[in-house]
This record gives C-alpha cells, structure tokens and sequence, in this order.
C-alpha cells in the first residue's frame, strides 16, 4: 500500500494496541454495563478492538453524522436507527478519535437530549488538545498537542485510507486530497 502521502507516524500499531489497552481499563474499572454506539464508519476499527478488551456485558449500536475531518460546525443529519432501549442504560459514545470535538459534542448532545440515560460518556483512542469542550465523562489515551491532519486506524484521506494499521500525519499539500 503506498504511504507517500504520510510526512510521519504519529501513533504506531503497538501505541494504538497500548490505547486500546488503557481506554478498556478505565472502562472496566467504571462500568458493569453499557450501550457502546460507535460513530460510523471512523469508529469502526476502535470500536472492535476495545469491545474485546472489555469485562463487562455491553449492547452495541451505531451513529452517524458525517463530516470533512476538523469540521467544528458540522451540520449534518444524524442517522441513528435505535435498535436498542436506551432508557436508564450507561452510553459510551465510540469514535476513533475527537479532533475538533464540534461533531461529538452534536452527537452527545442530540443523545442526552431524545433519550433518558443513566449516563453518558465517550470514549476514543485520542483527542485533539484544542477541541471543543465536551461536558460528559471522557476516556482516552492520548491527547495530542496540534491541529495536523491525520489518516489511519479510521481517520480517512481522500476517502479511504481509514484501514491503515497505524495514525500518522498527512503530508504537506496533500490536504486537498
């Protein structure tokens, strides 16, 4: 698979397998059952490697709204089908990672707002350290320190991409696509 379009690693497959490993202890140590919706399709590859890694009985579901990568008004419709009671249950919203946060924070929003939870928290392999606030429990592994654009392990470029093992950073003058 060419990777021309990558300037450098940012989280390899062994950090991602770390993540996965520390996100999944601090949902273990809080939670005895949850409704995990992972947000489609970016959620995907994370959603499966933490749901292995969890000790406790968990529903699945998925959400959708989507979004060019770093959009922070996104306007979207959100799709969410709703094959699971969500009355009184633990959510833990999935996603590969918050970046701009503005998408998320609709996604919470829109849940805590249709829905009667027990509570609800996100959860993702990192998050960008200039998102927007989020008022909800949040569990991750990295917080990473820039505004760069990322591909890989479901963040996508140029529509595709997202299966690449590991996240690194786009190259310069790729961004168009």
């Amino acid at each position: 698979m060419p990777t021309d379009f990558i300037e450098r690693l940012v989280y390899s497959e062994k950090d991602i397998q770390h993540g996965v490993a520390v996100v999944a202890q601090q949902l273990n140590e809080k939670y005895d059952d949850a409704v995990m919706i992972t947000v489609v399709p970016g959620g995907m590859l994370f959603t499966a490697d933490l749901a292995r890694q969890l000790t406790f009985p968990i529903s699945m579901d998925v959400i959708s709204c989507p979004h060019m990568p770093g959009d922070r008004s996104n306007t979207s419709d959100i799709v969410f089908r709703n094959t699971i009671d969500l009355t009184g249950r633990h959510v833990i919203v999935v996603d590969d990672a918050i970046e701009s946060g503005g998408t998320m924070k609709r996604l919470v929003s829109y849940l805590t707002s249709t829905y009667v939870l027990k509570s609800i928290a996100i959860a993702t392999l990192f998050v960008k350290k200039n998102r927007t606030a989020i008022s909800v429990d949040q569990h991750f592994a990295y917080e990473y320190d820039g505004d760069d654009m990322l591909v890989g392990y479901g963040l996508p470029w140029n529509d595709g991409q997202r299966n690449l093992p590991f996240v690194a950073k786009l190259a310069e003058g790729e961004r168009g696509g």
